[in-house]
């Protein structure tokens, strides 16, 4: 059992912009393991942080714990244009993944936001909301314990799947869905079927699989996700994806890769590469007290 004082230490090591971005990092997925109001509102505060990184992952973290406290504070996110695009974006995403039928009309009006990787956030959550309440919606939890802003399709054919994943005419809700039930199959095939993905246009889609190949953890891909953080004319969202992926497969081979882009000139890039080589020492040493013993950085998004 947490004490609140413990809550309140954690957060105080998350809203301090002294304490290194891999101790903050730290920080917040304790809280988001801890649950309940005082860790929501302790994440809340973090938003007035200039990181466009650390702010996109709190309202990951904030939509992964699917508590209605953290519907203001996300929308609110979602609304200010002077926030990063990736910030904005995760907030409408967090809203999806809350799933409560009372954000619809907002995230409907933003569908039609400027900025294309906002407008097809908000499209998706609009989308995930209306297949909770659908007959066909399954409750269950992912192989991964992830909430994903899309359904896995029912296909299981690996050749059909990627047919569907790369068919850029077909809608993007079910394009993400033949990703996540790629995902889901795990296999070396599924996971290069998935890598062919960060050749499609919409950044928001390969920012995606990025994610997704983070999850799996697969060295198959390192070769595909160092290609796209090496392109430095790539959009930022999809690099520091790419990074953090890399962090996530911890192999040897993604090492000199994440080093080299230490000093990038995106700072969201630099920054993904700071949090992956933890992530990468963290997955290569045999310290399980991660985090003062209260969690395991499972994934960052």
């Amino acid at each position: 059992m947490v004490t609140p004082a413990q809550t309140d230490a954690v957060g105080h090591v998350l809203c301090d912009n002294a304490q290194s971005l891999a101790a903050r990092f730290r920080a917040l997925f304790t809280l988001r393991n801890i649950g309940g109001a005082a860790a929501v509102d302790w994440i809340s505060r973090a938003f007035t942080d200039d990181s466009a990184l650390l702010k996109h992952e709190l309202a990951y973290c904030l939509g992964q714990m699917q508590d209605e406290r953290a519907i203001p504070v996300l929308t609110q996110v979602l609304k200010d244009s002077s926030q990063e695009p990736m910030v904005r974006h995760e907030a409408g995403e967090a809203l999806g993944a809350i799933g409560c039928p009372k954000v619809l009309d907002v995230l409907k009006q933003y569908s039609q936001d400027p900025v294309v990787e906002v407008a097809e956030t908000c499209q998706l959550a609009v989308k995930r909301i209306e297949w909770l309440q659908s007959s066909e919606a399954e409750r269950s939890k992912n192989p991964y314990f992830s909430v994903d802003p899309a359904p896995p399709h029912q296909e299981r054919d690996v050749e059909k799947l990627q047919e569907i994943l790369l068919d850029e005419s077909v809608p993007l809700f079910d394009r993400y869905r033949a990703m996540f039930a790629l995902r889901n199959l795990g296999s070396e095939k599924a996971v290069l079927a998935l890598a062919d993905g960060l050749r499609c246009s919409s950044s928001l889609f390969r920012h995606e699989i990025g994610y997704v190949l983070g999850q799996m953890q697969h060295e198959a891909c390192v070769p595909q996700l160092s290609e796209a953080l090496r392109k430095l004319d790539e959009n930022p969202m999809v690099r520091h994806e790419c990074a953090e992926a890399l962090g996530s497969i911890a192999k040897a081979s993604c090492l000199e890769t994440l080093k080299e882009f230490l000093d990038d000139k995106e700072r969201v890039v630099k920054e993904s590469c700071i949090v992956a080589l933890d992530m990468y020492e963290y997955e290569n040493s045999n310290d399980f007290q991660y985090a003062d013993g209260l969690v395991k950085l499972q994934q960052v998004h």
